[in-house]
């Protein structure tokens, strides 16, 4: 059969425009995936779905983003099984919505968004060679350099109009009191949260199917997706963040993507890289609260910048721990 399902997606092998039509929606599927690590069409449509449930401006975006970031990546030769393996796809889709999230929707703001998401398809196909030599993943770094460069750049554009949700430029605040008291509704909420803030959606309907998305995708994924983000919630409800960026997510989703990467992807899942994991997930909610800190003056936020400097530091120093096994010598 010219068509065929996998566990992971459609299988194609024929060349007729229809095949190569639905070849390229399930790479722009894949690419969607790619944003919590998955290689899996399925978990796509199910991010993208739950993306639309809550706006169908933000799941414009992403598909905008995605088919843009993947198509540059064709149309310069990108390696293919790279580019079918939507590995183009994730940071366009990653900057096209956090251009619209953080500025006002206009025909400007989508060509800027055009621009974003090609630029991320050449910044992580360099990022892919240089880091190639010491085996390092990519991770979402080239959405936050893009996306990062973008923002600021609007700081000299006056034609790009904020949205009013980029942070206020100026000296970082201390938090004087604990604001707000955590209740289970704040668990629960900021659980699922913590999941959908991964594509900046603050819904807790978005967070459930993002879950069922992971859980299609790998079970195990599923059950660390969620422990990722309870540890997050709960170091920040430790620590006496407020309890409405505790409700919203805020410290839950780079958490989760750490917790995806160390023990759903890059190390064996055992009890030394179970513990190598929580430390990590545990750190990237400090590193979250001293990065907001940090870029707050320039107005900035944090993004996805805690999850890629973690990862970084622990898939590096990896190979210095015996007792840490890298996935791919299993």
């Amino acid at each position: 059969m010219p068509v065929r399902l996998s566990s992971t997606g459609l299988v194609l092998d024929g060349q007729q425009p229809v095949q190569n039509l639905l070849r390229f929606l399930d790479t722009v599927m894949r690419g969607i995936g790619q944003v919590m690590l998955q290689n899996n069409s399925y978990t796509g449509l199910l991010f993208l779905l739950g993306i639309f449930c809550n706006s169908v401006l933000f799941g414009g975006a992403v598909l905008v983003g995605t088919m843009v970031s993947t198509l540059t990546a064709i149309l310069l030769g990108a390696k293919p099984t790279l580019v079918r393996d939507g590995m183009f796809g994730f940071n366009g889709a990653l900057v096209a919505i956090a251009v619209i999230y953080f500025l006002q929707p206009n025909a400007l703001t989508w060509a800027y968004v055009i621009l974003a998401a090609a630029c991320t398809t050449v910044l992580m196909a360099a990022m892919l060679r240089l880091f190639d030599v010491w085996k390092m993943p990519v991770l979402t770094a080239p959405f936050v350099f893009t996306a990062l460069c973008f923002l600021l750049a609007c700081a000299r554009f006056g034609r790009l109009q904020s949205t009013h949700v980029l942070p206020t430029a100026g000296l970082p605040r201390a938090a004087a009191i604990v604001e707000g008291i955590v209740t289970t509704s704040t668990v629960l909420e900021g659980l699922f949260n913590g999941i959908a803030q991964v594509f900046f959606q603050g819904s807790v309907i978005t967070g459930v199917l993002f879950a069922i998305g992971l859980l299609i995708s790998s079970r195990r994924v599923f059950i660390i997706a969620l422990l990722g983000s309870l540890t997050g919630l709960l170091v920040a409800w430790g620590m006496g963040a407020a309890e409405p960026a505790i409700r919203s997510g805020a410290f839950g989703f780079n958490s989760v993507l750490t917790a995806i990467a160390l023990g759903g992807v890059f190390f064996v899942l055992d009890k030394a890289s179970a513990a190598y994991t929580l430390l990590a997930t545990v750190a990237t909610a400090i590193v979250f609260a001293a990065v907001s800190a940090a870029l707050e003056p320039l107005g900035m936020p944090a993004l996805t910048l805690p999850f890629v400097l973690v990862v970084w530091l622990f898939v590096l120093a990896g190979p210095m721990f015996p007792g840490l096994r890298l996935a791919g010598d299993a």
